[in-house]
């Protein structure tokens, strides 16, 4: 074996170890993702069951609220089929959705006195908030994790063995941020 063939060899030989690299690389970003999706679930399945003893407890006392009641409980369900799918576009309409119905409980609860001192809805409405808030820190991990991703299947060179592996862009999280906190009447009016 003569010295060029060793050199073509040599650089043949790295060529392919930096390939398996990228490879490499691609697969832990892609790992990266689905692990922050799986957060996001975890965050998700625990508030999908809570939302049922909410809506129980609301039903109680709010008698005249029945179509925001049901409003939740179809949120809720748009949730779970989107999370199932992993549609991640779907999982954010219905997310907006969920955290709109929600606000508008927790604003509503304000004409309901008895309920607003009812200790298990208080207990419900402050483990939902703090729900609320894990999954818009988790869903920022999320997208973080999409960015770097979609970054590393952008450049040169990883794109070359992006597309014959049948790496793709993955879609943001995206939902509108609403304000879960107790608000009080009293003081929009002022």
């Amino acid at each position: 074996m003569g010295i060029t063939e060793f050199i073509i060899s040599g650089v043949f030989i790295i060529v392919i170890c930096y390939a398996i690299a990228i490879y490499n690389g691609l697969i832990r970003l892609k790992n990266n993702v689905e692990r922050a999706f799986a957060n996001i679930e975890v965050l998700l399945k625990q508030r999908h069951t809570e939302l049922p003893q909410l809506v129980a407890i609301c039903k109680g006392y709010m008698k005249h609220e029945k179509e925001l009641l049901l409003a939740i409980t179809q949120a809720r369900s748009h949730v779970q089929d989107a999370r199932e799918d992993h549609n991640i576009p779907g999982l954010g309409r219905a997310e907006t959705e969920m955290r709109e119905s929600l606000h508008q409980l927790f604003v509503r609860v304000e004409a309901y006195p008895e309920l607003k001192a009812n200790k298990n809805f208080l207990a419900l409405q402050e483990r939902i908030s703090v729900l609320e808030d894990s999954i818009a820190d988790r869903r920022e991990i999320f997208n973080e994790s999409v960015r770097l991703s979609n970054i590393r299947i952008q450049q040169f060179p990883d794109l070359v063995i992006a597309r014959p592996f049948k790496f793709t862009e993955l879609e943001y999280l995206r939902f509108r941020a609403v304000d879960l906190l107790p608000v009080s009447i009293g003081s929009i009016n002022d």
